[in-house]
């Protein structure tokens, strides 16, 4: 019997789920991956009701201090992961921000997610950066799990700060 449209078959393994960043030749992959953070993160509007022109997600692809990280599953994405990297000044380094990070729900508890931060840091390491850090919001819980496996916890605050013109 096949699984409901959108359900994973139970047979998926891991292995068939592709992991790979993203360069400026997959800006159709970044506009699968930016709807699927809508649908995830349940904020379809701010994702997709003004979505970036082609050449703004080629250079943003292109740059050296963003990184995208696609799962997939053929050509589907499944889940994804933004990151920026922030080179530093009081030393010869930089650090990574994950920024965003989700897989879709059929897709989720299969380790995704750890393999998007696990190539994350392979591209941390290559780019010469000495930690990643994450932001997660009180009350979600399985975001907060997943870094408290994988890092330890510093609590601290967090300013939204708006620009003045």
């Amino acid at each position: 019997m096949k699984p409901p449209a959108g359900q994973p078959p139970e047979s998926e393994t891991a292995q068939s789920i592709a992991i790979r960043r993203l360069t400026s030749a997959d800006v159709a992959a970044m506009r699968a991956m930016l709807a699927m953070l809508g649908r995830a993160f349940d904020d379809v509007e701010t994702f997709e009701k003004a979505p970036p022109r082609a050449q703004w997600l080629t250079r943003l692809l292109d740059r050296d201090t963003f990184v995208a990280i696609g799962a997939f599953v053929g050509d589907a994405v499944v889940g994804g992961l933004t990151a920026y990297v922030l080179p530093k000044y009081e030393q010869e380094r930089s650090e990574v921000y994950l920024y965003d990070l989700a897989v879709a729900e059929p897709w989720r508890r299969r380790r995704i997610a750890t393999r998007l931060i696990d190539e994350l840091g392979a591209i941390a390491v290559s780019l010469g950066a000495w930690v990643i850090f994450v932001q997660a919001d009180y009350g979600d819980d399985p975001a907060v799990a997943l870094y408290t496996k994988l890092g330890v916890r510093e609590d601290v605050m967090h300013f939204d700060i708006q620009p003045r013109r």
